[in-house]
C-alpha cells in the first residue's frame, strides 16, 4: 500500500505535536519538548501549502490548512 498526501501531511503534523511535547516519541515513548523540531515541521507544512497551491483536491487543501492552523495554535500555547 502506498502513502497518500493526507497520510503524509498528517505524519508531519504528528512530528510537530511530538516536538511540542503533546504526543509521545515513538522511539522513547516519552513526551519531550523540542521547539526547533516542532517549528521545522510546522514550517514544512507551510512550505507544502505554498508549493502545492491550486494542485490539491479540496479535501487535501482543507486538511493541510486545518493541520497548519492546529499546529501553529498549539505552538503558541506551548511556548508561552
Amino acid at each position: 500500500m502506498g502513502i497518500d498526501f493526507s497520510t503524509f501531511v498528517m505524519s508531519i503534523a504528528s512530528a510537530a505535536m511530538m516536538g511540542l511535547g503533546l504526543a509521545p516519541r515513538p522511539d522513547t515513548g516519552k513526551q519531550e519538548l523540542d521547539v526547533e523540531m516542532a517549528r521545522q515541521n510546522i514550517d514544512l507544512l507551510a512550505l507544502l501549502e505554498e508549493k502545492t497551491r491550486n494542485n490539491l483536491s479540496e479535501d487535501e487543501s482543507k486538511l493541510l490548512t486545518r493541520l497548519i492552523t492546529e499546529c501553529r495554535t498549539k505552538f503558541v500555547e506551548v511556548i508561552k
